[in-house]
């Protein structure tokens, strides 16, 4: 966990040994209060290195963030880049995000879906940094589909996340005082 508390206001907050307890709704929703923030997705957190080939996918690279799923990459992630499919049914976003580390989404449109589009997108994030760069990608489980995609594409998962974006109206709010 990265969060400004201490690892003994964390231990206060899960019964020992409940492994599933820091992704819970209860200790979610405690952190978020004492950090003034709001609780993000539960995302499953996926991994590869890239292998810098290219999957033969042709895309191109979009400038500005006009897309949603540019416009969200550019609220997380730094170092955002984008391409999109000729057809427009297919993007690719790679950005800098938690600790630095290179994180891939991607999204196909509804009318394209079934076609191994988000594999073959999934699998690109791979080609387009250097060789053993770690890349991540988060999903929810929720997404059966995408999940599946980003398995095919050769992440492994390798835990489970939630963001807990701040709440731009507690601030000044003091992560070390108690929660009212």
């Amino acid at each position: 966990m990265l969060a400004p508390v201490t690892p003994e206001w964390v231990h206060a907050q899960l019964p020992p040994g409940d492994y599933s307890a820091p992704l819970g709704a209860r200790f979610l929703v405690a952190l978020a209060d004492r950090l003034g923030a709001h609780i993000g997705a539960n995302d499953a957190v996926l991994a590869a290195r890239a292998h810098g080939n290219d999957e033969g996918l042709e895309l191109a690279e979009v400038t500005g963030g006009t897309h949603p799923r540019i416009r969200r990459a550019l609220r997380y992630r730094d170092d955002v880049r984008a391409w999109r499919t000729g057809d427009g049914a297919g993007w690719l976003v790679l950005g800098r995000g938690l600790a630095g580390r290179w994180e891939a989404s991607f999204e196909v449109e509804p009318s394209a879906r079934g076609r191994g589009l988000g594999r073959a997108l999934a699998a690109a994030a791979l080609g387009m940094l250097p060789v053993g760069t770690p890349v991540f990608a988060q999903v929810s489980p929720g997404n059966s589909v995408s999940l599946r995609a980003t398995l095919a594409a050769g992440y492994t998962p390798i835990g489970g996340e939630v963001l807990l974006p701040m709440d731009h109206r507690s601030a000044g709010h003091n992560p070390g005082a108690p929660s009212q």
